[in-house]
């Protein structure tokens, strides 16, 4: 059995969603990560994210802390950063999800820990970033796609800007800031070197404009919401109203146009030079437009994906429920059981990591500082008197 990760210790101080997702793959691969929350704030906020909660606890924190281990800490008492440097001394990485300016006010810097452990990895996850002169402002997923022009390229022409249904910079974040901290881990098991990982929810934003930024960027071009989804150059390629729902349809290839004529019985479309080419697509792609949707309101959905799989790329626009309940979804095995001491028995989503004949951790998210004990006698050999000293000073 594989478990690729075991062995390696991250201390993460994180909160939320951002860096609780991209940790959430460092635990289901074996990493032993130790969550660090602060006693005096109950610990991480979304344990008592709302709607569906208990006292300290949600399915939401539920959500992004599968196979993690809780230790409460107060890292702002000078025993508080004595005892997180005894866990440096003994661990792989350092990583946090805090506003930018509060990595070196919390001792969470390479700078601050190489003389305790040259070989530790110390990743930062915030809005800003540690530098420039929105570093210190608070951030969120939401702000962060205004920010960096996604909404001004989401939702109908005609309505108002608007943001992704899902928190995708959160988790494109999480997910860059692990593939950062590997690499960092890499160099050091090559080196005896840790080093600063520094990634930042904006940035991570940016990088994804990616194409529409080059464009943007040496072109006269101007991106613009365009209706049903549709693509900005390639024709057809957006959603279409079907008799009971709606249909994806994107032919990123000039064969998936000729096989979808020929689907739907349309030589005429084929042979017209307005549409012979994905260029004269876009020139004439209202008339082109206008004429698919027609001939799509006359099936539903369910027909036309028997009449297009595995000839046209398609697909439905499902509801959660029914992306859920996919037989390819399905049969990835992506939906896990969970045992929770209270909730009972949660099904979950699993992260999107196939290692064949991995092991497969399954434990729910921590109760608040249910390893702080363990962790303490464990790996750092504190007897039971300087732990009730600790507990008493409020530091854990």
């Amino acid at each position: 059995m594989h478990d690729l990760l075991s062995g390696i210790r991250i201390l993460a101080v994180e909160q939320f969603g951002a860096g609780p997702f991209g940790t959430l793959h460092l635990a289901d691969l074996g990493a032993e990560v130790i969550k660090i929350e602060d006693p005096a704030t109950a610990g991480d906020i979304s344990r008592a994210m709302p709607p569906y909660k208990i006292a300290g606890d949600s399915l939401y924190f539920q959500s992004f802390n599968r196979n993690k281990r809780s230790l409460t800490l107060d890292l702002k008492h000078p025993e508080g950063q004595r005892l997180f440097q005894d866990l440096v001394r003994v661990s792989d990485a350092v990583f946090n999800n805090l506003r930018g300016d509060q990595p070196p006010k919390l001792g969470l810097t390479y700078e601050q820990l190489k003389s305790i452990n040259p070989r530790i990895v110390c990743c930062s996850l915030s809005g800003f970033g540690l530098t420039g002169p929105r570093h210190a402002e608070p951030a969120y997923d939401y702000l962060m796609q205004a920010y960096a022009g996604w909404m001004d390229l989401t939702g109908d022409p005609e309505g108002p800007p608007a943001k992704s249904g899902l928190s995708m910079v959160d988790y494109a974040g999480g997910a860059l800031a692990m593939t950062g901290l590997l690499a960092a881990l890499l160099n050091a098991q090559r080196t005896g070197l840790g080093c600063d990982i520094d990634v930042s929810l904006l940035d991570t934003a940016i990088s994804m404009l990616n194409y529409v930024a080059i464009w943007t960027l040496n072109r006269d071009y101007h991106p613009k919401r365009l209706a049903d989804s549709a693509h900005p150059t390639l024709t057809p390629a957006q959603a279409f109203p079907t008799q009971d729902g709606y249909l994806v349809i994107f032919c990123a290839k000039e064969k998936f146009w000729r096989a979808l004529t020929d689907v739907l019985e349309a030589p005429e479309l084929l042979a017209d030079a307005r549409y012979g080419s994905f260029a004269t697509r876009l020139q004439h792609r209202d008339a082109l437009i206008a004429n698919l949707k027609t001939r799509f309101l006359t099936r539903t959905t369910a027909a036309w994906l028997t009449l297009l799989r595995g000839k046209v790329p398609c697909a439905p626009v499902n509801s959660v429920e029914q992306a859920l309940a996919d037989e390819q979804v399905l049969a990835r095995d992506m939906i896990m059981e969970v045992e929770h001491p209270e909730f009972g028995p949660l099904r979950q989503v699993r992260t999107a990591i196939k290692v064949p004949d991995a092991v497969d951790h399954k434990q729910p998210g921590p109760a608040l500082g249910a390893d702080t004990t363990t962790i303490l006698q464990e790996l750092l050999h504190y007897s039971d008197a300087e732990i009730a000293n600790l507990q008493q000073k409020g530091v854990i």
